[in-house]
């Protein structure tokens, strides 16, 4: 008999659902929510660049829409699929993303006396109002409690939980003193589920714990209530509302409630597994493994890696953190990423880029495309760093800008857009670099997200700066593909799923055809841009830096005029 999982998959601006048929690994359905809060499922504020909400609303609206669109699907598609043979669900989410909720665990932004207010919504990823928080812990953390800012690469970021719970305290003290408690949204959603979203029964994620918490068993699992109550006073009292404990995603949150089981057309009682954050599952979903760097390529870029628990690993200076059991049950999960990547791209099309180029954005993009990749390697004379929305990793500095150098009066916009995808690659191997630097082993790199399998250029120009092939996984939708094998595992193998992580990839993850290789002569223009993009990566992003920034216009037009011959 065939058994079926479910993995449900909760992104920046819209939400999706995937049924994979377990026995083979075959993704019978597949469907997509954009959300319809603020823009693009983003609820922002003109007076404020670095805030970003989302309305808990549209995550039960999407919930119900999505689920009920890929049961229809696979009704249609598998003549033997019946939702009593969908053994298990499985949930991600974006992450670091706290809502601030009531004591029985409503969200405070579904109460009628918040619904118009910013605050009292989810507390997006890539909200960075928390930043002189997050300055303000980290300094702390430094003189008090080294050892949790050397899991999480030696800064506390404004990206993460505890820097947005204290500036909700300092800058919302009425959302912060209505909250009970404040729940991750991959925390939330297994919770709702299963009926019962109390803050202090639900079952918390070590990977949002251990990657944006500041959780480890080795100092007893939150940090400790004297370090918080220097932190702010409000921090150590709110730390007994929180949690005691944090497991990996193969264990099981909870069981669908008859009341959502009646919502969704499900059967109750389907087992459900602790939620992860979305880029970790993306990286189960595309099958990793030791060796294997797993990147998700979409509006930021997420970079992890896996070590086995029993392994001697350092501390990396700079990644975000490393956490066991935060990708695979008994291994340390090692993340990284960049704080924007196909967001900048986005921006350039919708701010800078003219109607010469097409009409529509998707029009813009291809004529983009088309030009860019006519160019040689150094052709353009640009440079560019990649912090338009800050950097996460190495330099954990959210106040960092973005920078083009090397335009004339005759540069075009699609020179630009090439450098800006050559400077989100620069930035990707730094990134490879620096694990690489403290003894973790990039046998292969397996790619994921939208940007993965619809941009070419971008893939070839990543190949040609790594100097290494770049895999594309074999699922549209990698990380509710990993969301599924969680919720099989936690279905076991006597319900018809699996018994561990490992047996679930071999069945259903894959890896596509096309590999883009790189080529040799671009790889040596690029080492040399690459020399470039540390001078300024190190002069504008290190406090340590100290040399000269003359030569880089000089070296630029040099490069450019060998490259036009």
């Amino acid at each position: 008999m065939k058994h079926y999982a479910l993995g449900l998959d909760y992104g920046t601006n819209s939400c999706r659902a995937v049924i994979v048929d377990v026995t083979d690994g075959r993704e019978v359905a597949g469907a997509v929510y954009a959300y319809p809060g603020g823009e693009m499922g983003i609820l922002l504020d003109a007076k404020d660049p670095n805030l970003a909400r989302q309305h808990p609303r549209d995550y039960l609206e999407g919930t119900t829409a999505m689920v009920a669109d890929a049961v229809a699907q696979a009704r249609d598609a598998d003549a033997d699929f019946d939702p009593a043979r969908l053994v298990g669900i499985g949930i991600d989410a974006t992450g670091s993303t706290p809502l601030p909720v009531d004591a029985g665990g409503t969200p405070l932004g579904l109460k009628p006396e918040f619904e118009d207010n910013l605050d009292a919504m989810a507390w997006l990823w890539k909200d960075h109002t928390g930043h002189s928080e997050a300055a303000h812990i980290t300094a702390l953390a430094e003189r008090m409690r080294p050892q949790y800012l050397a899991k999480c690469g030696g800064t506390y970021s404004s990206e993460w939980f505890w820097s947005k719970i204290l500036h909700c305290k300092n800058a919302a003290p009425d959302v912060f003193a209505a909250a009970h408690s404040f729940v991750e949204h991959c925390d939330y959603m297994p919770a709702l589920l299963a009926g019962d979203t109390d803050p202090a029964k639900l079952a918390r994620s070590v990977c949002t714990a251990g990657h944006k918490a500041m959780y480890a068993d080795a100092w007893g699992g939150l940090p400790d209530a004297a370090f918080l109550d220097a932190v702010d006073p409000a921090l150590a009292a709110l730390r007994d509302r929180l949690y005691t404990k944090a497991v990996p995603s193969n264990h099981r949150a909870g069981r669908l409630c008859e009341a959502w089981a009646e919502k969704l057309g499900l059967k109750p009682g389907t087992a459900i597994a602790v939620g992860a954050l979305d880029a970790h599952l993306g990286a189960v979903g595309s099958g990793i493994r030791e060796g294997t760097l797993v990147k998700i390529l979409g509006t930021s870029s997420c970079d992890l890696m896996v070590q086995p628990a029993t392994a001697e690993l350092p501390d990396i200076p700079g990644v975000c953190g490393i956490v066991k059991g935060s990708v695979l049950p008994d291994a340390y999960g090692i993340e990284a990423g960049q704080s924007a990547v196909g967001d900048i791209f986005l921006w350039f099309v919708d701010h800078l880029v003219p109607e010469s180029y097409g009409r529509t954005q998707d029009e813009k993009f291809k004529g983009l495309a088309e030009a860019a990749s006519r160019l040689r390697a150094g052709e353009t004379g640009l440079l560019a760093l990649d912090w338009n929305h800050g950097n996460r990793t190495i330099l954990t500095d959210v106040r960092l800008s973005g920078l083009l150098v090397g335009q004339t009066l005759h540069t075009a916009a699609h020179e630009m857009y090439r450098a800006l995808i050559e400077a989100t690659a620069f930035g990707a191997l730094t990134i490879m670099k620096r694990v690489e630097e403290y003894g973790v082993a990039v046998n292969e790199i397996v790619t994921c997200g939208g940007l993965a399998v619809k941009n070419p250029l971008l893939m070839q120009i990543y190949a040609d700066v790594t100097n290494r092939p770049m895999k594309i996984a074999r699922s549209d939708q990698a990380c509710a593909l990993g969301a599924a094998i969680y919720g099989a595992v936690a279905a076991g193998r006597r319900a018809g799923g699996f018994a561990t992580v490992a047996e679930a990839q071999e069945a259903v993850c894959g890896v596509r055809e096309t590999v883009y290789t790189p080529d040799p002569g671009r790889n040596a223009v690029y080492r040399e841009l690459y020399g470039l993009y540390r001078d300024l990566h190190d002069a504008f992003g290190t406090a340590e830096w100290s040399g000269r920034l003359n030569h880089v216009m000089k070296n630029l037009i040099a490069i450019r005029e060998r490259e036009r011959g």
